[in-house]
């Protein structure tokens, strides 16, 4: 599949169908989600009405992982055939994880308040989700800053390997550490207990709403950098006409 994307008149094609196909079905999971989310959705017996939050945060939360999850796997692709699709591909996931990282934190923020009576605790899982967001921002300012593009791409890469350690760290760091204020997950464990329907389906169409916009907004950020690129590459081939010859 990578293959025939690397192709950036490929990759144009496929964003030609994809785009019309993403956009309704995310607007379309989004407004059924937020429907079940805030009117059909039942309080729960622990978080009462505060459990809406859970439907905007958990997905972002997940986002914001896979986000990383696929900028790592762009930036291996990077640094070993050095293909230009893959750092579009990086740079978008990047700036699209940094935005949901940024949501995740300020939901959870103001869940904790309401479920812990504190905006803010250390515990593993804020505080390695706070070091995914500035490794998102550091990420992206590698690419700002060094202005040598082969440079920034193998240190952009290289940075973007070594902080997958913390994806372990925010997921398991709740199952396997004890005195953590995040319970353990409740749907992706085999042995968790499950949500029930009422709480399952509008966090189901909301997270299947968020991995649509996930998709439709690096596809279109990627679509954006091809063009950009094509677009300077034909001014640098442009002839230019002396004062001289007019």
């Amino acid at each position: 599949m990578f293959s025939y994307l690397a192709n950036p008149l490929r990759f144009l094609k496929f964003a030609r169908i994809a785009v019309p196909v993403l956009m309704p079905l995310t607007f379309l999971c989004l407004g059924l989600g937020l429907w079940q989310s805030l009117w059909v959705s039942p309080p729960a017996e622990y978080h009462l009405e505060g459990v809406r939050i859970m439907y905007v945060h958990v997905p972002a939360a997940w986002v914001a992982m896979m986000s990383y999850a696929a900028l790592a796997v762009a930036s291996f692709i990077s640094f070993v055939w050095r293909h230009n699709l893959a750092d579009y591909g990086a740079k978008a996931f990047a700036r699209i994880g940094l935005v949901f990282t940024a949501l995740c934190l300020i939901t959870g923020s103001i869940w904790g308040k309401t479920a812990w009576d504190a905006w803010w605790v250390w515990d593993v899982r804020m505080t390695s989700t706070l070091v995914l967001f500035f490794i998102y921002i550091a990420y992206l300012l590698i690419w700002m800053m060094v202005e040598d593009t082969r440079r920034a791409r193998r240190l952009a890469a290289i940075f973007a390997m070594v902080g997958l350690i913390n994806l372990p760290i925010i997921k398991f760091s709740v199952e396997f550490l004890e005195n953590q204020q995040h319970q353990a997950a409740t749907v992706s464990n085999i042995d968790a207990p499950g949500l029930e329907l009422e709480l399952g389906l509008p966090l189901g169409l909301m997270m299947i709403a968020y991995t649509c916009l996930f998709a439709w907004l690096a596809i279109i950020q990627v679509r954006t950098d091809i063009k950009r690129a094509q677009k300077q590459r034909v001014d640098r081939n442009a002839p230019t006409i002396k004062i001289e010859d007019l």
